[in-house]
């Protein structure tokens, strides 16, 4: 045939090939749309969709490797947005705003196979553009190609080099992109822990590790011996504590399905074993947790309470949550009550109680490790709506207790607006009436924990302490 004659014939097109069907990347993707849609936290997103992925018959089936990479691709991708979307915008010739959520999340998860994890570049590529097929289309499927090919093309640390500015220009900026924390974030971090580069350096990488999973073995109920074994390690501060090696799981462990032992933080542990422990001067029969939901605190005060034959009234506004806290202390030692109750309005009377812990609603800014698309999700704005509701809740708590008895004021977040300001503002009266109450130095109520500084009240902190960022106000009433 002549050169001429095979311009002429036509060409065959190739035969369109169907997407190929990756269910793990596709329960990732999954996650992240309810995480953006629904404001889904995905602590409480992937667990069902895990469950559902793993009773499915056929090719689709998950194994315990395919929930490990589903689990690390949803978290890592919700810690490491922000640098990954900084990435991203250096890649597009739009802004990120004019980019569709979805189209943004397969990025985003592309990004993260690329510069977060060990699989291969051509893979991830491979894998990525598959999903996009599959939840975008083929026309947006080769925009993702596109995107995913400039960003393979270095590695994060060349990558940060380049989209972050520098640190001596502007640290705050510098340190929000390298460290994927909102610049706000990272303003109010800087300022509750004080010091210079390095510490908050260190609380933002941490901010980003993987917690670890800790159990609590509630007094009279269960033991630490019991609790260890391969798969676990002895606490570091807390005496009820056992944490979890990598890959353990609490629902193997016999204590923890029966009730006797639980998931609880070792921060969580520490501010109710202080207020437990705090010195007081005559009764020791009735404790309160008015804020209880969702019961972990109020479990091991429980138990901390029946060793002394004192009684627990635990208070949760929320019915479904107050559901929860009854679910923890079922089948504890000594007597106790659940009520749902608005900690603002109480309807026990002043004076009634012993110990009281108020462990208020907060940004939840301590527990990014956790729930890092909270970082993401809460604005400067949100601590004003908090403000009055924690204070409100801090002064019905020094009118609970007694003259003499002791009040823990306990917030997840180190946020210094929903720490000590608040706890001052009360004392002094600011917004209402002067609270009768002393400051008791908690520190030495957390023996041999380092790192408490000045005191009267701790910090606790993901970096110095392996803890969620915990704080605590202990305060005595004097009148």
């Amino acid at each position: 045939m002549s050169e001429q004659a095979q311009r002429r014939t036509p060409r065959t097109p190739k035969p369109y090939r169907r997407p190929k069907k990756d269910p793990v990347r596709i329960l990732a993707f999954e996650a992240l749309r309810a995480v953006d849609e629904r404001d889904a936290y995905a602590n409480l997103v992937l667990p069902p969709l895990l469950k559902k992925a793993r009773e499915k018959e056929g090719p689709e089936k998950f194994d315990g490797r395919d929930a490990a990479l589903a689990t690390e691709l949803v978290y890592g991708t919700l810690r490491r947005q922000g640098t990954y979307d900084a990435i991203v915008a250096a890649c597009i010739d739009r802004p990120l705003r004019e980019v569709d959520p979805p189209v943004l999340d397969v990025l985003a998860l592309g990004a993260h196979q690329l510069l977060g994890t060990r699989i291969p570049s051509h893979a991830a590529v491979s894998a990525s553009v598959e999903l996009a097929r599959v939840v975008l289309g083929d026309g947006r499927a080769k925009f993702v190609n596109a995107v995913l090919r400039k960003i393979a093309q270095d590695d994060l640390d060349t990558w940060v080099q380049r989209v972050a500015p520098p640190y001596d220009k502007d640290a705050e900026d510098h340190l929000a992109v390298v460290h994927s924390h909102p610049r706000w974030v990272v303003s109010a971090l800087w300022d509750a822990l004080g010091g210079g580069r390095a510490g908050i350096e260190d609380l933002l990488e941490a901010d980003n590790e993987r917690p670890e999973v800790t159990l609590v073995a509630r007094p009279g109920r269960a033991t630490t011996d019991e609790l260890l074994g391969e798969d676990t390690l002895p606490g570091r501060w807390s005496p009820y504590a056992v944490r979890l090696a990598e890959g353990g799981e609490p629902g193997a462990i016999e204590a923890v399905r029966e009730g006797r032992a639980g998931v609880q933080d070792e921060g969580s542990q520490l501010v109710a074993l202080a207020l437990a422990a705090a010195p007081l001067e005559g009764r020791d029969e009735r404790w309160l947790d008015g804020c209880a939901g969702p019961g972990g605190k109020a479990a091991l005060l429980g138990a901390l309470a029946a060793e002394r034959g004192a009684v627990l009234l635990a208070s949760e506004k929320q019915p479904h949550r107050a559901r929860l806290v009854e679910r923890a202390l079922a089948g504890n030692p000594g007597p106790y009550q659940v009520i749902a109750a608005d900690g603002t309005r109480p309807p026990w009377r002043p004076g009634s109680f012993d110990r009281v812990l108020m462990d208020v609603p907060c940004s939840g800014l301590g527990a990014l490790r956790r729930r890092p698309e909270a970082r993401w999700r809460r604005r400067p704005e949100d601590l004003d709506g908090f403000a009055p509701l924690q204070r409100g809740l801090l002064r019905e708590a020094l009118q609970a207790v007694r003259v003499g008895g002791i009040v823990g004021y306990a917030t997840c977040s180190p946020h210094l607006a929903e720490t000590r300001v608040v706890v001052e503002d009360v004392l002094k009266g600011r917004g209402g009436p002067a609270a009768e109450a002393e400051w008791v130095d908690a520190r030495p109520l957390m023996p041999g924990v380092p790192a408490l500084g000045d005191g009267p009240d701790v910090q606790l902190w993901p970096h110095l302490h392996g803890t969620d960022a915990m704080y605590l106000a202990l305060l005595r009433r004097t009148a």
